[in-house]
């Protein structure tokens, strides 16, 4: 089991999409990413990362976001790391 701990900026990628789907694009956009860095085809996306990336809505999602990525033989989990 291996894991990694990365900073993702989303910032140029997010102003390509419509301001009013921002977050739902967020959210492909990170499994694809994820899926492309772990060379994984089954990402498992913690809860604590949905919420944080639809905690201040649709139109305004955060940038960057430091996460904690843990492979397995077939399967990577992605969980958010806590703020501090």
């Amino acid at each position: 089991m291996v894991e990694k701990i990365i900073t993702i900026n989303l910032r140029k990628k997010l102003i390509k999409s419509p301001k009013w789907k921002r977050s739902s694009f967020l959210s492909k956009l990170l499994f694809e990413t994820i899926k492309k860095r772990t060379h994984k085809d089954n990402v498992i996306i913690d809860q604590s990362v949905s919420k944080e990336i639809w905690s201040r809505g649709i139109k305004n999602p955060p940038t960057k976001l430091k996460l904690k990525i843990s492979e397995e033989d077939d399967k990577a989990k992605v969980e958010l790391l806590p703020k501090g």
